[in-house]
C-alpha cells in the first residue's frame, strides 16, 4: 500500500458507488476510511434553480457565462449536500485524500469536484481500480498520480455542449412540434437514423424473382446413394437474379448481367428437367480458417448480450456495473480490445486447462481497435483477476442475469486467446440440359470444421441477413458436409421445384446493429448509448416491438425540423467530428475555449455556430412541418393528441362555404412502413363514419353519434348548446373592475360508450348504441338484497355486487345473462385478481435466460409479463400479438436489472433556504489545482 506522508492516522479513500465500500474496504484494513460520493456531487443547475440575483445576469441563461470563456456555474446537488458534510467530516480526521472515482472522463471530473468542494489541507492521490481485485487495487496505489485537468477539460466542455444544444435546439421543438420534446447532440442523431432506415423501408419497392431448388443422389462412388440439396444458379450461362441483384426501387442493378426468371419460365424449366440427366461439372475444395473475435469493449458487449441474450443497453450496463463492483468483471466503460500481460496468461491458461495446447496458439494474440474515436485508457472487459474464474466456479454468487452476461465475457475473453478454427469449404456445381435445350447449373456449397479451435468456447450472433448485406434465400448453405463426388459423376435429380421469393426492405434497427452503426461512424460514446437509447424510447420518439426499434410520427417531424433547420447538428460525420474535438481536449491538443467559441459563436467571419443559426431561423412553418403526403389527397398530420389523416375541406370562393375535411386516427401499434395506400384508404373509411348520427335517443331527445377516439371507437349522445333564453335567465355576475362575466351554463356530462370488439363501426346502428349507453344493465337482486350489475370495462366484460367483481367469458353475456347464472358465478370461492380463473393470454415458452417459463397475463391494472417471479406490463407502444419471446425476455432482464423499488422514507424533508454553489472564477480555471501530492 502507499506510505503516508503525515502522521498515523487514517486515509480518506472516495468512489463512485457505495456498493464497491464494502468490498474494498475488507481488502485495505482499518488504516482506510473508505466511502463513496454516490456519483457527481455538483452539475450545471436549471436556470429556475439559480440565485435570483444571478438570473439575469451571464449564468440567466445556460448557468454558463459564453461571453466569458463559456465558465460554468455549479451547484452541489441537493441530494449530496448531507454527503458532501460527511466527507468534509471524515475528511478532518485523516492524513491523506485518495480519490479513487472510475478512470473515465466522468470519473475524473467527480474526482476534480470532490477537490474542489471538500478543499483538502492533507496530501491527495488519485488512483484508479480497473477492477475490484485485491491485486489490483494494491497496485493501483502504486500507480498514484495527479489528476488529470485535460480530461476534466474534456468532461466540461461535454458537459457545456449538451448544455448549450439542448436548451437552444428543444425550444424550438416545443414551439414547431410539440411541447415536452427534447434535442441532443447524440439522441437527435440516432433518432434521426432510425427515422431514415424507416423512410427507407416506406420507399421500399418488393421485386419478385424465382428460381429452383432440387435434391440430388449421388450414383457411383463412395457415397452412393446420398442426397443433397442445390440451388439454380445459372441457365444457359447467365447468372440467375437473386435478392443481391436487385435495388430497392425493385429494379436490377446490372440487367445485362443477369437473368432475372419469372413464375412460368421455372416452372417449364423445371418440367424440361424432369427426366434430365445430371453430372458433375465442377469441384472445388477451399480450406476454411476463421480467427477468434478481440475481447469485448461496450459497444460490442452491448451489442453481443443484446443478440444473445436479449438484454437492452441499458440492462447490459446494470448487469455489467454490479460485476464490476463485486469484483467479477473490470471496468465496463472502455473502447480499447487490449489486455494487460496477467489477463492474456490468465486467458491461455484456462485455455490449455480445458481445451489442451492444442487449442492455445503459441504466442499471444493481440489486437488493436478498429473504431473510430477510440479511448485506449483501459482494458477491455474481461473476467477480474489474474486468475480467471469459470462460470460454473460463480454461478452459486450470481443471479440468473449476472450469470449470463459474466458467461459471454468469460467465453469471449478466453476465446481471444485461442487458436483458429479450421477446415474446408467445398463447392460442386451441376449441370443438365432441360428438353428446350436449355442448359441449367446448380450448386451447392458445404463447410467442415477440422478443427474447432475457438469455437469450442464462444461464437459471435449475428443480425438479420438483411443487416448483414446478404440475403437468407441467396445463402450458401453452410455447416454441412457434401457427398464425396467427381467430376463428370452422374446424379440422380430426386425433384426439381420452383421457389419463389421476394426482395426485402432494409432491416429495422435493433439496439445491437443501432449500436454498431454508432460506434463504427464514431457518434457519441459507446458509454453512454445505453442511456441514449433509453431517452429516445422514453420520449416517445422510438418505440420497441420485439427487438426492433420503430420510429414515431413525432420523430419524423422532429428529425425533418432538424434536418431543414439544423442540418449540421444531425449530420452523421459533423457529430463525430465533434466527438474526435472533444478527445483532442481530452489529450490536451486542443483548448476547450476555442472549440466551444467555435461551436456556439462560429469561426470568424462566418455565422456558422448554433446561435447565429438560432437567431436567423425565420418563419417554420409548423403545419408543413407536421405534415406528410401519403396518397395523392390524403396527407398525415402530426397533432397534438397524435397523429391522424386528413383529406379534402375547402372553402368555395363564391359562396364562402365550408367544407370540413375528413379525418381518420391512426393506431398506435402501426409502424409508418405498414401504413400502405391500401391501410390508408381503410382508416379513411372509418373517419367517413366518424361522427356519424345514428339517430335520436327517444327517452332523452338527444342525438346519438359513434366517433373514433384516439383509444378505440366509441358511442356518444351530443349535448345540445344552450339557448339565449337560457343564457339570459342566468344572473349577471360582475369582475371587480365592473366589466360582467360571461355567461356559462354547467353542460351534463355526454353518456359514452365503448364498441364492443365484435362491432363495426359502419354498421352499427341506433338500436346497438342505446344498447350501449343502457349500460351498466340490472341483472337482478341477490338473496342478501346487493343488486348485480352486468357491464363492460377496460379489460373486458364482468359482473358487479357491491365491490365485488366477477369476470364474464364473452361480451354477449352482458345482455343475456340471468341472474341464475350470474349467483352461480358468485357461489364459486373468488380467486385472487379479476382475471386469475381466466387461461393466459399468450404463452411465451422458456425464458433463455432464468429457464423459467413467460406467459402473458391479465392482471388488474393491464396485461403483464411473468416468469413467475418477475412481473413486468406490457408497454404501452405493444401489443400482445406482437409480443415475442424474445422481446419478453428483454424485458424481464431490464424489470429484473432494476431491482426492487426502494421503500419510501417516513422521514420528513426539510426545506433549506441557501443552496451551496460555485462557479469556476475567471482566469482560475486555467489555475485548477492537480490535486498532486504537494496539496
Amino acid at each position: 500500500m502507499a506510505n503516508k506522508n503525515t502522521g498515523t492516522g487514517k486515509s480518506l479513500l472516495i468512489v463512485e458507488s457505495p456498493s464497491k465500500v464494502k468490498t474494498i474496504a475488507g481488502y485495505l484494513g482499518d488504516a482506510y476510511e473508505v466511502d463513496s460520493s454516490m456519483g457527481h456531487i455538483r452539475d450545471l443547475p436549471q436556470p429556475s434553480e439559480l440565485p435570483t440575483e444571478m438570473k439575469k445576469g451571464p449564468y440567466g441563461k445556460f448557468a454558463v457565462d459564453v461571453d466569458s470563456g463559456f465558465e460554468p456555474y455549479y451547484v452541489v446537488n441537493t441530494d449530496k449536500k448531507k454527503k458532501v458534510t460527511e466527507l468534509k467530516r471524515k475528511l478532518k480526521e485523516c492524513d491523506a485524500l485518495y480519490l479513487a472515482t472510475d478512470g473515465d472522463r466522468e470519473g475524473e471530473a467527480i474526482a476534480w469536484h470532490l477537490y474542489e468542494v471538500l478543499k483538502p489541507k492533507v496530501p491527495v492521490y488519485r488512483i484508479t481500480f480497473p477492477e475490484i481485485t485485491r491485486e489490483a487495487i494494491e497496485r493501483s496505489f502504486g500507480e498514484a498520480r495527479d489528476l488529470d485537468i485535460d480530461l476534466v477539460d474534456a468532461q466540461e466542455t461535454r458537459r457545456v455542449l449538451d448544455r448549450l444544444y439542448g436548451y437552444e435546439i428543444s425550444p424550438v421543438l416545443w414551439r414547431k412540434v410539440s411541447s415536452g420534446l427534447s434535442a441532443g447532440r447524440v439522441q437527435s442523431v440516432a433518432t434521426r437514423m432510425v427515422v431514415q432506415r424507416e423512410r427507407e423501408r416506406m420507399a421500399f419497392v418488393a421485386a419478385d424473382y424465382w428460381d429452383l431448388n432440387g435434391q440430388f443422389t449421388c450414383t457411383t462412388g463412395p457415397d452412393a446413394g446420398s442426397s443433397f440439396g442445390a440451388r439454380l444458379v445459372s441457365v444457359d450461362g447467365r447468372k440467375v437474379a437473386g435478392g443481391k441483384d436487385f435495388n430497392d426501387d425493385g429494379a436490377l442493378k446490372k440487367p445485362g448481367s443477369v437473368v432475372h426468371l419469372d413464375e412460368a419460365d421455372v416452372t417449364s424449366l423445371a418440367e424440361g428437367l424432369a427426366e434430365a440427366q445430371f453430372t458433375v461439372v465442377s469441384q472445388e475444395t477451399k480450406p476454411y480458417v476463421s480467427r477468434p473475435k478481440a475481447p469485448f469493449t461496450t459497444s460490442t458487449l452491448q451489442q453481443d448480450a443484446a443478440r444473445k441474450l436479449h438484454f437492452s443497453s441499458r440492462s447490459t450496463m446494470q448487469v455489467a456495473q454490479r460485476l464490476y463492483e463485486n469484483g467479477y468483471i473490470t471496468y465496463m466503460r472502455t473502447d480499447s480490445v487490449a489486455l494487460s500481460t496477467q489477463a492474456v496468461n490468465a486467458a491461455r491458461r484456462q485455455a490449455q486447462e480445458l481445451w489442451g495446447g492444442d487449442y492455445v496458439p503459441d504466442s499471444p494474440r493481440r489486437y488493436a481497435s478498429k473504431s473510430k474515436n477510440a479511448q485506449e485508457a483501459h482494458e477491455a472487459i474481461r473476467p477480474a483477476g489474474d486468475h480467471f474464474r469459470t462460470p460454473d466456479q460463480v454461478r452459486s454468487q450470481l443471479s440468473a442475469d449476472e450469470f449470463k452476461l459474466y458467461e459471454l465475457i468469460w467465453q469471449r475473453t478466453v476465446a481471444s486467446q485461442m487458436a483458429d478454427a479450421k477446415g474446408f469449404t467445398a463447392t460442386v456445381r451441376l449441370g443438365a440440359t432441360a428438353t428446350d435445350g436449355r442448359v441449367a447449373e446448380f450448386s451447392a456449397s458445404g463447410t467442415v470444421i477440422t478443427f474447432p479451435g475457438f469455437l469450442s468456447a464462444y461464437q459471435e450472433a449475428k443480425d438479420s441477413a438483411r443487416d448483414t448485406g446478404t440475403d437468407k434465400d441467396d445463402a450458401k448453405s453452410g455447416d454441412k458436409r457434401l457427398p464425396q463426388m467427381e467430376e463428370g459423376d452422374a446424379l440422380e435429380a430426386a425433384e426439381v421445384t420452383a421457389d419463389g421469393h421476394s426482395t426485402r426492405p432494409p432491416a429495422r434497427y435493433t439496439e445491437a446493429s443501432l449500436v454498431a452503426a454508432m460506434d463504427e461512424m464514431g457518434i457519441g460514446r459507446p458509454s453512454t448509448y445505453a442511456a441514449v437509447i433509453s431517452t429516445i424510447v422514453d420520449r416517445g420518439y422510438v418505440k420497441v416491438r420485439g427487438t426492433a426499434l420503430i420510429p414515431s410520427w413525432t420523430a419524423f417531424s422532429v428529425v425533418r425540423l432538424l434536418e431543414q433547420h439544423f442540418s449540421d447538428y444531425v449530420d452523421y460525420d459533423f457529430t463525430a467530428e465533434m466527438e474526435e474535438g472533444l478527445d483532442r481536449i481530452a489529450r490536451g491538443e486542443e483548448d476547450r475555449q476555442e472549440w466551444l467559441q467555435r461551436f456556439y459563436f462560429g469561426e470568424d467571419g462566418a455565422d456558422n455556430g448554433l446561435k447565429p443559426i438560432v437567431d436567423d431561423l425565420g418563419d417554420i412553418d409548423a403545419r408543413a412541418l407536421n405534415s406528410i403526403r401519403l396518397t395523392e389527397d390524403v396527407t398525415l398530420r402530426v397533432g397534438k393528441y397524435g397523429p391522424y389523416l386528413e383529406t379534402g375541406g375547402s372553402v368555395d370562393p363564391d359562396t364562402g362555404e365550408v367544407t370540413d375535411p375528413v379525418r381518420a386516427n391512426v393506431p398506435d401499434f402501426l409502424a409508418p412502413d405498414e401504413l400502405t395506400p391500401e391501410k390508408v384508404t381503410e382508416l379513411m373509411e372509418i373517419g367517413r363514419a366518424d361522427g356519424r348520427e345514428l339517430g335520436t335517443d327517444p327517452d332523452t331527445g338527444r342525438s346519438i353519434v359513434v366517433k373514433d377516439g384516439r383509444y378505440g371507437p366509441y358511442v356518444s349522445e351530443v349535448i345540445p348548446e344552450p339557448t339565449q333564453e337560457e343564457l339570459d335567465a342566468i344572473p349577471t355576475e360582475y369582475y371587480k373592475n365592473g366589466n360582467p362575466k360571461p355567461k356559462k351554463i354547467e353542460k351534463p356530462k355526454p353518456r359514452t360508450a365503448s364498441l364492443f370488439q365484435s362491432m363495426d363501426m359502419q354498421e352499427l346502428t341506433l338500436q346497438d348504441a342505446l344498447k350501449l349507453l343502457s349500460l351498466p344493465r340490472e341483472v337482478g337482486t341477490d338473496k342478501d338484497g346487493e343488486v348485480i350489475t352486468a357491464q363492460n370495462g377496460r379489460y373486458g366484460p364482468y359482473l358487479k355486487k357491491g365491490s365485488d367483481s366477477r369476470s364474464l367469458q364473452s361480451e354477449d353475456q352482458i345482455f343475456g345473462i340471468t341472474l341464475e347464472e350470474a349467483q352461480r358465478i358468485y357461489a364459486l370461492p373468488k380467486q385472487r385478481g379479476r382475471g386469475a380463473t381466466k387461461p393466459p393470454l399468450k404463452d411465451l415458452g422458456t425464458d433463455p435466460i432464468t429457464e423459467r417459463p413467460m406467459i402473458i397475463k391479465e392482471g388488474r391494472f393491464g396485461e403483464y409479463i411473468t416468469d413467475g417471479e418477475t412481473n413486468v406490463t406490457v408497454p404501452r407502444s405493444e401489443t400482445v400479438e406482437q409480443m415475442t419471446p424474445e422481446r419478453a425476455s428483454q424485458l424481464l432482464s431490464e424489470k429484473r436489472a432494476k431491482g426492487p423499488a426502494p421503500k419510501k422514507s417516513g422521514a420528513r424533508s426539510t426545506t433549506r433556504k441557501k443552496s451551496t454553489a460555485s462557479s469556476r472564477s475567471g482566469t482560475g480555471a486555467r489555475k485548477r489545482s492537480t490535486a498532486g501530492s504537494k496539496a
